[in-house]
């Protein structure tokens, strides 16, 4: 399982709020990504990309390369309404438009989400529509994931159903630990998405440090330099929004070896999150391999 970091999660740095310059350009973005966070690909979403033509997006490809983190997965953000006859049409565009990004970027997926309600007429139109974005998603022999939403897609047994109906190799899915844990049963719900993905969302919000659960108060460190220290050399944080253990253990169960990204979404810097989401996660991972 390789673990990876959506870069939507250092948007702090990458894209910042307002009119303030980005500390981060993005074609630098993979270079920081292995040497600062240790991590060994990254997935990107559309909304980073605004205005870029073919020529920069195999720059970033070329920069990516070069610093020994690819691009492995283009997410378009904005759920696409594939069940509205007079928006269908375009939304297929966009989605043959996300997916060339995505080969330009020399990534092996393209994700996505599906505005629609969960009923029969509607179902027939999103496997119409789905099934002409696939012939692109063929040619250019890229996965399209479906990322779960409220609607059609929110069941697992419904998403999977709908994916054996649209049909072919390279539809699957992007299950994502915020949605797992919304739900009643968040190690059954991966368990029946894991086998029909090739990369997981791992969303994360709030850690506490190890020294924070030992009750210690130690004095805080003078910068990010410090802090990353402090990390390397403490015990493993703790994912206090929801447990990720459970979670790592249903991939596992079903054998899941594809990429877990890191998206972190909570209230610290976004280098320091990714940092205790990767001791997290490599924690976790180790105590099953013990059990």
């Amino acid at each position: 399982m390789l673990i990876t970091c959506a870069v939507s999660s250092l948007a702090d740095l990458v894209k910042p709020r307002g009119r303030a310059k980005p500390k981060l350009a993005l074609d630098d973005t993979p270079q920081y990504i292995r040497q600062e966070l240790g991590l060994h690909g990254m997935n990107l979403s559309t909304d980073l990309l605004a205005g870029a033509d073919r020529r920069r997006l195999e720059r970033l490809r070329d920069r990516a390369d070069k610093a020994g983190c690819a691009c492995l997965m283009l997410h378009e953000p904005e759920p696409q309404p594939l069940a509205d006859s007079a928006k269908a049409d375009d939304a297929v565009d966009r989605l043959r438009r996300v997916l060339a990004a995505a080969h330009a970027l020399g990534c092996n997926s393209a994700a996505m989400s599906i505005q629609a309600k969960n009923n029969e007429n509607d179902r027939e139109l999103v496997i119409d529509a789905m099934r002409a974005v696939m012939e692109t998603a063929e040619k250019l022999e890229l996965n399209l994931l479906i990322n779960p939403m409220e609607g059609l897609t929110a069941e697992p047994d419904d998403l999977t159903e709908l994916i054996k109906k649209i049909g072919g190799f390279r539809v699957g899915t992007l299950p994502d630990f915020d949605a797992a844990a919304a739900s009643e049963d968040p190690a059954l719900y991966l368990r029946r998405l894991a086998p029909y993905a090739s990369v997981i969302n791992a969303s994360l919000h709030e850690f506490e440090d190890a020294d924070q659960e030992e009750g210690l108060d130690d004095d805080a460190p003078g910068s990010l330099e410090d802090l990353a220290d402090m990390l390397m050399s403490a015990e493993a944080p703790t994912h206090t929004t929801f447990d990720i253990v459970p979670m790592l253990g249903a991939i596992k169960s079903v054998g899941f070896e594809g990429t877990l990204a890191i998206d972190y979404k909570g209230s610290e810097d976004g280098t320091l999150g990714v940092l205790k989401g990767r001791d997290a996660i490599e924690a976790g991972l180790e105590s099953l391999a013990e059990q």
